[in-house]
């Protein structure tokens, strides 16, 4: 059977990464783990997660592999919000992967509702074609047939 804490760790590292991912976690993604598993309260803060994060890892590394994760940063997190470490492994597998929260748009009474439109846009919008015209040969045989000098006045 997998480790449960490994299959945690590699949705989060996943989440939006894209075909790409590697299954490692950054200081945001790290965040985004303590924010989703509810372990951020008064004990153990934001800022503590990332001070945490940066203790965690290897110098001079920007991410985190699983040995650090789970060796260092949750006895960490434990010492810190005050549990047995086992009861927070316990909550952090019954919390479960990453969560979503995109926003959605509000309605829009006069760019949803088609029937509320005026204008130009009431029948379908501008058009780049003329109708009533046979192309180019048919604007150009309507025009008033009016000479122009050089300098672009019209002659009659």
């Amino acid at each position: 059977m997998a480790d449960p804490l490994k299959e945690i760790f590699n949705k989060f590292c996943a989440f939006g990464g894209g075909k790409g991912a590697v299954a490692e976690m950054d200081n945001a993604k790290f965040a985004k783990f303590c924010r989703d598993t509810k372990l951020l309260d008064k004990k153990f803060t934001a800022t503590d997660a990332d001070l945490i994060f940066a203790k965690a890892k290897a110098k001079g590394e920007r991410k985190l592999k699983f040995a650090e994760f789970k060796g260092a940063a949750l006895t960490l997190v434990a010492e810190k919000k005050g549990v047995a470490p086992n009861a927070l492994l316990e909550s952090i597998c019954n919390a479960g992967g990453p969560t979503s929260s995109g926003t959605k748009a509000d309605a829009v009474k006069f760019h949803d509702d088609k029937s509320l439109y005026t204008g130009v846009y009431a029948n379908g919008g501008p058009s780049t074609v003329d109708r009533g015209h046979d192309g180019l040969a048919g604007i150009v045989s309507d025009h008033d047939a009016l000479t122009a000098d050089i300098r672009g006045v019209v002659q009659k």
